[in-house]
Formats: structure tokens, sequence, C-alpha cells
């Protein structure tokens, strides 16, 4: 590629990256959940799958599952679950914290990293939009194998220092974040978000 195209390849991806999405919503909250460790095991997480699609899209195999329309619907309604399921969960952690008696008790439960960096990685494998993101944006830039493969690890590491830098915002202000009330409204919003990211992708098509 020459500088323009590097250019217009950075250019895209940093647009697509710091558009906040579902992956972000994630990172945000298992910050919260786990601190800077959980939220970097999630961001962690999320690129592996990012790693996962653009192995993926780099030998053709993306496509195949796009061109599949069994096959994709079947893992946009499981990516559209998964993410109802979080969201659910969020929104029951913020109601039981209200009717506690001690409502900072479930904000000294720690999330586990290798919990995290599960979630991340399920949350970015079953969104088949980057499927799409993938087989459609590296053939642009790249036509073999080895000139695909670097793009989509150039995207990765992108994603992985924006995201780590979320988690670091969101670990050091912990102690206001944390404050029940402020724990509450965040479970709540996030929770939703994370409900919303997930019956939109399953209204798809």
């Amino acid at each position: 590629m020459n500088a323009g195209q590097v250019a217009a390849f950075l250019g895209v991806s940093l647009l697509v990256i710091v558009t906040p999405g579902q992956d972000t919503a994630l990172t945000i909250r298992n910050a919260l959940a786990g601190g800077r460790r959980g939220g970097v095991f999630t961001a962690l997480g999320v690129v592996s799958g990012q790693l996962t699609w653009a192995l993926a899209a780099s030998a053709g195999l993306a496509a195949l599952l796009v061109a599949s329309q069994p096959a994709f619907t079947a893992l946009r309604l499981a990516g559209a679950a998964y993410l109802v399921l979080l969201g659910l969960q969020l929104l029951g952690s913020a109601l039981r914290s209200r009717r506690a008696a001690s409502p900072s008790a479930h904000a000294t439960r720690r999330l586990a990293p290798s919990t995290a960096y599960r979630q991340g990685l399920l949350s970015n494998l079953g969104n088949p939009k980057i499927a799409v993101f993938f087989t459609s944006l590296l053939p642009q830039f790249g036509t073999t194998f080895w000139t695909m493969l670097p793009l989509g690890l150039c995207f990765a590491a992108l994603t992985l220092v924006w995201l780590t830098a979320y988690a670091v915002a969101v670990a050091k202000a912990a102690n206001v974040l944390r404050r029940p009330r402020v724990r509450r409204a965040l479970d709540a919003v996030t929770g939703t978000v994370l409900v919303a990211f997930g019956v939109r992708l399953a209204a798809e098509r």
C-alpha cells in the first residue's frame, strides 16, 4: 500500500473504533465491576475476537459466513441474546442494590479477569457486523492473505489501545463511580444500552 492508502485505512479504522458501541459499553461496565484489570481483560477479549475475525476474513472464511444466511442469522441472534443477557444482569444488579439494606455491598464484588476476558471475546465473536466490516474493509486495501492479515492486526492493536484507555480512565474515577447511587445509575444505563444493542442486533436484516 502507498502512503495514501495507509492514511485512508487508519482514518476509517479510527473512526470506527472511537464510535461507541457494545464493546465500549462492556469495557466500561467491567472496569467498574473489576477495576482496571477487569476493563483491560475485557479489551483483550474483544481484541481476541477481532483477531479471529481478521484471520477468517483474510482466509475468506468470514465471507462464506456472511454469504450463508442461516449461519449469519444464527450468529446474529446468538450475539443479540448474549448482549440482552448481560444487560438484564446489570439491570437486575441495579434493582437489587436499590432494595438492599446495604447498597454498597454489591459494589465490593470483583469481576474475575477470566470472566471479563470471556465476556469481551463472546461479545465480539457474537457480533456479525464485525465479520461484515472486515470482509468489506480489508479487501479494499489488500488482495492476499498476507496483505489483509496485517491490516486486521493493526485494527485490533488500535482497538486495544482505545479500550485500554477507557478502562484506565474509568478505574481512576472509581471512587466516584462506585458510590452506591452513581453505581446504580451506571448499572441501569449500561444495562439498558446493552439490551438496546442486543435488540437492535436481533432486529437487523
